[in-house]
């Protein structure tokens, strides 16, 4: 590099600092003035006036604010999340299901013991069929006697 980039990057630097340091000062000044601080002030209250008011109005024709909307939308994302979680639960489940329904063969299993029941009645008939006067219905006065004690 030359002596005259050098002396120019120098000078850039030294008038940026300046600058810099200027306008600092000059804010400063500015903030300490009670004239220019109240009046950003009274705009920041002016700011949050209007906002009160457009909520209002907002209100008044039951129309969503920007806030209602970001929390509804919150609201949604919450439920959303929770529906996933059950979704995800209920896929557990149902695979926890089909590997018990494989493994252990419930529907044979569940065939047997209706085959079992179907051979009980049988028998039951049977015995029924064979008892004396089976099939004679016993009258309901008989059904329920009163013993005298």
């Amino acid at each position: 590099m030359s002596d005259d980039e050098t002396d120019t990057d120098g000078l850039r630097e030294r008038l940026t600092k300046q600058g810099e340091d200027t306008l600092g000062k000059m804010t400063e000044d500015l903030l300490a003035n009670p004239i220019v601080s109240g009046a950003i002030a009274r705009a920041f209250e002016a700011r949050e006036k209007a906002t009160a008011v457009q909520e209002a109005t907002l209100a008044a024709l039951n129309i969503p604010s920007a806030a209602d909307i970001e929390r509804l939308t919150r609201r949604v994302r919450s439920v959303s999340q929770r529906l996933e979680g059950i979704e995800d639960g209920i896929d557990r489940v149902e695979d926890r299901l089909s590997v018990l329904a494989v493994g252990a063969g419930v529907e044979p299993r569940l065939d047997a013991i209706e085959g079992q029941l179907a051979a009980l009645m049988r028998e039951l008939v049977a015995l029924r069929a064979e008892l004396p006067g089976a099939t004679v219905p016993v009258p309901s006065r008989q059904e329920r006697m009163k013993v005298s004690s």
